[in-house]
């Protein structure tokens, strides 16, 4: 039975971490709102979804009749499934805390255009954006990137992956927020990104992999824009 993927249509966003376990392992599944009905389905089943298993926003996943909400939950949870999790328990772990630190690190990228209220336009509070946009690239973005690069280089198992020997989601979730700073920020990440060379090239390495090289060129990979997570506002940005 194929995975079901919930989430927004149109958007590339916090779904597009799960879309790229899911290429990257061969996996059959549906996009759900992308398909006829789709996004009217995504609220239903939010609405109706019973006890302690509705989901109170997207990204969520359905395998079979189990609901998992939550980008680092659903990641956790096909992982081991989709051969791209650690075999070592303590290690799994592991993986956990770096894709839940991503987590926080998008949630700081999308506040630099949004620091007021997210039901409120970027109009709305240009002001306050690009004082948080000047904080985050001075400070958040180095020490979450230099985190990163420092846990890559220290992996006991060679810095090819970020954490065992073998690829897994979170090196997909790497490539990713590289991808998403450099449509975001590109004269930031222009100026920043030789203080990050072994982030870059576990970026490369990923996209040279061969079904996530299929997916970028397909229609199935959805575009950055101004309603998604990254956002690229000129003014936001500045040389690092």
């Amino acid at each position: 039975m194929a995975y079901k993927l919930y989430y927004w249509d149109g958007i590339p966003g916090r779904g597009e971490f799960v879309r790229l376990a899911l290429e990257e392992a061969g996996a059959d599944y549906v996009d759900v709102a992308r398909e006829p009905g789709g996004t009217t389905a995504m609220l239903k089943l939010m609405k109706d979804a019973g006890g302690a298993t509705v989901p109170l926003a997207p990204p969520f996943l359905m395998d079979g009749d189990r609901i998992i909400s939550h980008v680092a939950n659903i990641l956790l949870y096909l992982g081991p499934r989709l051969g791209l999790a650690p075999e070592e328990e303590d290690l799994r772990y592991a993986a956990n805390g770096l894709q839940l630190t991503i987590t926080d690190f998008v949630a700081e990228i999308h506040d630099t255009h949004h620091p007021i209220g997210v039901s409120l336009y970027y109009e709305e509070q240009k002001p306050e954006a690009l004082r948080r946009s000047a904080n985050f690239l001075s400070e958040r973005l180095p020490m979450f990137l230099g985190y990163f690069e420092r846990v890559l280089v220290q992996n006991p198992t060679g810095h090819k992956h970020i954490v065992g020997n073998r690829l897994s989601y979170v090196d997909l979730s790497l490539f990713q927020v590289i991808e998403g700073l450099r449509y975001a920020f590109p004269k930031a990440m222009g100026g920043f990104e030789v203080n990050i060379p072994a982030l870059i090239a576990l970026h490369d390495a990923v996209a040279a992999r061969p079904r996530i090289g299929s997916y970028l060129a397909s229609d199935r990979r959805l575009s950055f824009n101004e309603s998604c997570v990254f956002r690229h506002y000129p003014k936001l940005d500045r040389q690092s």
